[in-house]
């Protein structure tokens, strides 16, 4: 049986349309045996949308606050991370364009700062994901391709998130070159399977891509709520089934995946 022991792509309360908070999913981890758990909320107008225009750091202080958990609980290694919308066609994430003047108790900043460098600053590291992809209308195969390697190309994107899902065209092997080249990661996406089922061949045809390739994957079960936590039916049996590399699943224990994000961006302090 292919080995799943990390779960990267996970959602909080914070999140807004999701529903357990970090505890109840570190405990769900920790009873599916999972290793090393990643949380990662949406940054994203999902969730704190602009008022008259603006954004307030307040709204984001959930991102600000994540030195308060430990590093280890209930035996599950924990990781900080953000699943940032990328916005545009150039690849930009999130924040990238919105600077907040105030800190969290409303108080003027000296000097006005970047919601996305502030945040990030953070993460251990991010998944950059479309959502939204009404920027893309009328885009070419050219540019929705170097969207995708623009967002690989910023220093704290290690995953690139369930674009089985997107349903935004690319080209599958310059954007799979160029993960390989920088050590980044193709997310094969649990809840695609069960939200998206006419996304299983896309998600299959990537995994089979990547397989050629020699381009390691993430697993995430992209869980809404802490039940969902580790349970990988759906994408361990497609993987199983082409027969993938275990060697290429970065998510098939902690050690393995704590040695590709510090290749490829750092290794987390605590870890």
């Amino acid at each position: 049986m292919l080995h799943i022991a990390c779960d990267v792509h996970t959602h909080t309360i914070f999140s807004r349309h999701a529903y357990s908070t970090i505890e109840e999913n570190v405990r769900a981890a920790a009873e599916m045996r999972v290793e090393l758990l990643g949380s990662t909320d949406h940054f994203s107008a999902m969730v704190h949308p602009a008022i008259d225009g603006e954004y307030d750091l307040r709204d984001f202080q959930h991102f600000l606050n994540v030195h308060s958990w430990p590093r280890i609980w209930n035996g599950v290694r924990l990781l900080h991370g953000v699943e940032a919308d990328i916005v545009d066609l150039d690849g930009h994430l999130f924040g990238h364009d919105i600077v907040c003047g105030r800190d969290i108790t409303g108080r003027a900043l000296r000097r006005p700062l970047n919601l996305k460098d502030r945040v990030f600053d953070e993460c251990d590291y991010v998944i950059a994901s479309v959502h939204d992809k009404s920027w893309a209308e009328g885009a070419s195969l050219a540019q929705t391709t170097e969207c995708y390697v623009r967002a690989l190309e910023d220093p704290k994107v290690l995953i690139l998130g369930h674009t089985g899902r997107s349903g935004m065209p690319y080209d599958l092997g310059e954007v799979l070159t160029v993960a390989k080249e920088r050590g980044k990661l193709i997310e094969i996406n649990e809840a695609t399977f069960g939200d998206h089922p006419s996304a299983r061949q896309s998600c299959r045809r990537i995994a089979e891509r990547c397989a050629e390739m020699g381009v390691m994957i993430s697993t995430g079960t992209d869980a809404h709520i802490s039940y969902g936590i580790g349970r990988f039916d759906h994408v361990r049996s497609m993987l199983e089934e082409i027969r993938f590399p275990q060697k290429l699943v970065a998510t098939r224990d902690a050690q393995t995946f704590l040695d590709v994000l510090g290749r490829a961006i750092g290794r987390p302090d605590g870890l």
